[in-house]
C-alpha cells in the first residue's frame, strides 16, 4: 500500500510540474507581458534609473556621462503627451512642432543631438534595451557629443506608455 501511494505522489508531482505556467498565454505558447504600471512612488526614480542605464552603455564605450537637464525633461514631457493625444509615435508635434522647437519653448539655448521615442507597455529600461537594438535610437544614446539628457513619459489609463528622451549638448 505505502508503494502505491509513493508511486501516485510522485505521479502527481511530476504532473503539477507540467501545469502551465500562471497568467496569460499568447498565440505562440509564450506568456504575454505585463502591463507596467508606474506607480506615483516611482515616478522621481524612473529618470534617474534611466540615466544610469544610459551612462553605463556610455561608459562601456568610453563616452562622457550625462546629466540630467530639467529644461529638457519638460520638453519631453510634452511630447509624451502630445504623442498620447495623436495616437502615434513620431517626432512631430499635433502643432507642427520639432524636437527643436520643443527645446526652444522651454527656453534651452544648447543643441539638439536626438531625440528617442516609444510607444510600449515596458518598463524604462527595457524601452532602452528596445532602443539600443535600432542603431538609429542607438546612435542617438551613444552619440560622443550629448551631455545632457531629459526624460519623460506618459501613461494612459489602459496601461500603454509614450516615452521620450532628449539628448542635446
Amino acid at each position: 500500500m505505502q508503494r502505491r501511494e509513493l508511486i501516485l505522489g510522485l505521479l502527481l508531482t511530476g504532473l503539477s510540474a507540467c501545469a502551465a505556467p500562471s497568467g496569460r498565454i499568447g498565440p505562440d505558447g509564450l506568456p504575454l507581458p505585463q502591463v507596467y504600471r508606474i506607480k506615483p512612488e516611482d515616478e522621481a526614480q524612473i529618470p534617474f534609473r534611466m540615466l544610469d542605464g544610459v551612462n553605463t552603455l556610455r561608459r562601456a564605450r568610453g563616452l562622457s556621462q550625462l546629466s540630467l537637464d530639467a529644461q529638457l525633461n519638460a520638453a519631453a514631457a510634452t511630447h509624451s503627451r502630445d504623442m498620447s493625444v495623436q495616437n502615434r509615435p513620431w517626432h512631430f508635434g499635433s502643432d507642427g512642432s520639432s524636437p527643436v522647437d520643443r527645446l526652444r519653448r522651454v527656453g534651452f539655448t544648447g543643441r539638439l543631438v536626438g531625440e528617442t521615442i516609444s510607444e510600449t507597455y515596458e518598463t524604462e529600461l527595457e524601452t532602452l534595451a528596445a532602443w539600443m537594438e535600432e542603431p538609429a535610437t542607438r546612435d542617438v544614446i551613444l552619440d560622443p557629443t550629448a551631455t545632457r539628457m531629459g526624460l519623460a513619459w506618459y501613461q494612459e489609463p489602459a496601461g500603454k506608455i509614450w516615452w521620450t528622451m532628449v539628448l542635446a549638448a
